[in-house]
């Protein structure tokens, strides 16, 4: 039986969550994970150094192995189980909180009229089927890529965070407001191999 009693990891004696300095999470800017690593940060009284990717998958190859740098993800990435189970010995989940999300709103480039495409994260892909059940619906890495996307003319809606769709001066069609979200953090190196990777129920 695992040892429940250790409240927090810990590494050469310390607590993990206190040797971390990096966080590696998805981008481009403006996603809700990034708000959410440097809100971690913030809430620790540390400079947040928060590094962004093109998918949270992307991130894990670089990450080192001093167990200073660690990766957020969320409970709603997609694969998220298959990115903890393929890096056990690699990973090790040490830490989760809840945090509303930004605003999630469906955005269109301010002169659009018709919307016959729509780009999505998809994790919330079901909210643009909701505003325009008839458009074809793209997958794309992370909400502020999906409002790139718009913005360049790949698309004519998207489904994204009001901090992406403000960055990349879409217009608002329909806020969804906030979620509640949970995030995990996960941290390389030697924590990983000594967290007791049993078995999982």
């Amino acid at each position: 039986m695992p040892d429940l009693t250790q409240t927090e990891p810990t590494r050469a004696g310390l607590p993990v969550l206190d040797g971390i300095s990096v966080i590696h999470t998805l981008g481009p800017a403006g996603t809700n994970l990034e708000m959410a690593a440097h809100h971690w940060f913030t809430c620790r009284g540390r400079r947040p150094d928060v590094r962004l990717h093109p998918t949270l998958e992307s991130a894990v190859p670089g990450l080192s192995g001093d167990g200073h740098e660690a990766l957020l993800a969320c409970a709603v990435y997609p694969e998220l189980h298959y990115l903890v189970f393929q890096n056990l010995g690699r990973l090790a989940m040490v830490d989760s909180f809840i945090l509303p999300t930004y605003d999630m709103v469906f955005a269109t480039r301010a002169d659009e009229a018709e919307v016959a495409t729509v780009v999505s994260h998809p994790a919330p892909q079901t909210l643009a089927r909701r505003v325009s059940p008839q458009a074809a619906l793209r997958l794309v890495t992370s909400n502020s890529q999906a409002a790139r996307e718009c913005a360049s003319g790949a698309a004519d809606g998207c489904v994204t965070t009001s901090k992406a769709a403000a960055d990349a001066g879409l217009a608002v069609r329909r806020n969804f407001g906030p979620v509640p979200m949970v995030y995990t953090l996960h941290v390389a190196g030697g924590v990983a191999a000594a967290a007791g990777q049993g078995p999982a129920g």
